[in-house]
């Protein structure tokens, strides 16, 4: 007798599992389109705290906290499409062996620092405000290299030193962009540190330079004749939003690529670069676009927000002109517009 098995079978989605997947699509105009992006909101993470603190933080320490916030920030973005800024900058660090100092009968508080792989002495003083729940006048202050923590009695506050530069420094030191990225990703690579591009580039700069990560949301006004697709009904459900707006950021990120990190980057193999130019194509062709302009401040982010390079000079603004040709990013730098008369300018 013999024992005949069934064939296996081949699976196959089912004629209204198809049907739900194409339905969720983005509708697409036919009409050329034209962008401009702007920063909608940005927020700074400091990438070393995030290499080095452990997978659990202590959440029963006001340190431990602070990272465990970072973390959970970090870990949302993933499931967003944000771009975000890989920045270097001179190592700062509190100085745990010199006093603080405050200001007489006042809160004006003078936190001692060591500036540079040299550690040279520095300080910065700043006016504290009292939070709400504070049950003390005046708060005890508590310094490690990373942070400084401020117990009023009835809450503890914890800054890190680059939270204190960036909303107090009295002179901007440039910030170095050495990459960009984009933030979705299922697997959250980026909250736990183990996105191999910032490995390699942390192992890099760790000695030598602080790395920062400069999270951003973009506001696209789409100019179109036949108007935004996004604001179409069917576009409202959350996959064919989803696609809209990966689409979108792809085309951002290759622009922003291109232009700080240069057309031949070391950081970028050739086989990723020939995907994103397969993706950049096929982004610009389901669009219909026909030029974005990429509309660059960060007023979020304080002393930090002077950004540059190593092709591009540092400024506080960056305007850029971009167009897609043979799949690459085309970018024009272009000079901003003056500010308006009694705008106090950004330096």
């Amino acid at each position: 007798m013999t024992l005949r098995e069934p064939a296996a079978q081949t699976l196959r989605p089912q004629p209204e599992q198809a049907a739900d997947f194409t339905s969720y699509l983005p509708e697409r105009h036919t009409a050329p389109q034209s962008w401009y992006a702007s920063v909608a909101t940005a927020r700074m993470h400091w990438y070393d705290l995030i290499a080095g603190f452990p997978e659990r933080p202590d959440i029963h320490d006001p340190i431990g906290r602070y990272q465990r916030r970072m973390q959970f920030e970090l870990e949302a973005v993933a499931s967003m499409h944000h771009l975000f800024f890989v920045l270097t900058r001179t190592p700062v660090r509190f100085d745990t062996a010199a006093a603080v100092h405050w200001g007489f009968f006042s809160l004006k508080l003078t936190l001692p620092l060591l500036v540079g792989a040299e550690q040279r002495r520095d300080s910065i003083t700043f006016e504290l405000t009292v939070p709400f729940a504070a049950t003390l006048k005046k708060p005890t202050v508590k310094l490690t290299a990373n942070f400084v923590t401020l117990n009023w009695g009835g809450l503890v506050e914890t800054f890190s030193i680059h939270d204190i530069l960036q909303a107090h420094a009295p002179d901007k030191v440039p910030c170095q962009v050495v990459y960009v990225g984009t933030t979705f990703d299922p697997e959250a690579q980026l909250s736990r540190a183990r996105l191999p591009a910032l490995q390699k580039l942390h192992a890099r700069h760790k000695e030598d330079l602080d790395t920062l990560l400069l999270v951003q949301q973009f506001d696209i006004d789409v100019r179109c004749a036949s108007g935004d697709p996004a604001s179409m009904p069917h576009n409202a459900h959350p996959r064919a939003a989803a696609i809209l707006q990966g689409e979108r950021m792809e085309l951002l990120a290759a622009a922003l690529i291109r232009h700080f990190e240069g057309p031949a980057s070391a950081t970028r193999k050739p086989q990723e670069r020939q995907a994103r130019r397969e993706r950049v194509t096929a982004a610009q062709q389901a669009n219909n676009l026909v030029q974005f302009t990429l509309d660059l401040q960060w007023p979020d982010i304080g002393a930090y927000d002077r950004i540059g390079s190593g092709p591009v000079a540092p400024a506080s603004r960056h305007l850029l002109s971009c167009f897609v040709a043979d799949g690459d990013v085309v970018v024009a730098a272009m000079t901003p517009p003056e500010p308006p008369v009694g705008t106090r300018l950004r330096h």
